[in-house]
């Protein structure tokens, strides 16, 4: 197994990968650059879309163009770079999160508070027609959400639960009941973030602080672990033409001087060609 340098750059909070099989590009965000960054393995070229409010998510939507997480609401961006507002529902002091979008082609975003001092996020299901439903409340750190290849259960982390959580999922009433808790990550272990499920039905969690990618069994059991060369690892996919190439994005927000002087490659996007099986993701459906 390699790991090689996909995108070279300083992200402050480099997070949101998501392979758009449409394009064979790979989408990720730099949230405290307000940055959408779309990077095309073939030409080895990564472009930015500037944004006007911080992004926590950036997902391909079914007509073109992208459906983004922002601090204030959730917005759509067409084909030629037109915004509009799709949901609007700023709170001070909150943001937009990691995002995810399930079997039916519906966005589910996170919030989170920017002190992270109560939990006063959310987990929200947003339909393509604008229609938007708090599903998981009180939550801190609204991190990653995926869901089982069957789409019968679905997948989600608040940060400082050190968990990941399961839900059994609903996909025709777009639903979740029955949390329970996949497992549990060590307190000197990182703290769990973003995640993707595999084919096989594994997830795969980024550890913030834990310098690392881990994959956990459907029953929970952690069987895989990869050490990265960057502190902060926040989010993964697979992309590629064949779905085999697990993406990692990072950050450097946080770290001191002589860190990144010592770990040169945080902020970077990160790739582990052919490390295992992933799936093609979903549009959303708007």
């Amino acid at each position: 197994m390699s790991i090689e340098v996909a995108v070279r750059v300083s992200a402050q909070l480099g997070e949101g990968p998501t392979w758009d099989h449409s394009s064979s590009t790979l989408l990720w965000v730099d949230i405290l650059a307000s940055e959408v960054h779309r990077y095309a393995p073939a030409r080895d070229d990564d472009a930015v879309l500037a944004l006007p409010q911080h992004v926590g998510a950036a997902k391909p939507r079914a007509q073109g163009g992208l459906v983004c997480n922002l601090r204030d609401g959730i917005a759509l961006v067409d084909r030629d770079g037109t915004k509009s507002w799709l949901v609007y529902w700023a709170r001070d002091g909150v943001r937009g999160n990691d995002a995810g979008v399930d079997p039916s082609g519906r966005l589910w975003a996170g919030t989170m508070r920017y002190d992270q001092a109560a939990n006063e996020g959310w987990l929200a299901r947003v339909s393509g027609d604008g229609a938007a439903k708090v599903v998981v409340s009180e939550v801190n750190t609204s991190n990653g959400v995926g869901w089982s290849p069957d789409g019968t259960l679905m997948y989600f982390i608040d940060t400082p639960t050190r968990r990941i959580d399961v839900f059994d999922f609903d996909n025709a009433a777009g639903t979740v009941s029955n949390r329970r808790p996949l497992a549990h990550v060590g307190g000197t272990d990182g703290s769990p973030d973003g995640l993707t499920v595999d084919a096989d039905g594994c997830v795969w969690v980024a550890l913030w602080g834990g310098h690392a990618v881990r994959r956990y069994t459907p029953g929970g059991e952690l069987d895989r672990e990869v050490a990265l060369p960057v502190d902060q690892p926040t989010a993964c996919c697979f992309g590629g033409s064949d779905f085999t190439d697990l993406y990692v994005t990072s950050a450097r927000a946080g770290l001191s001087d002589e860190t990144l002087v010592q770990r040169q490659l945080n902020g970077s996007v990160l790739v582990l060609p052919g490390i295992g099986a992933g799936l093609p993701g979903v549009a959303f459906a708007g």
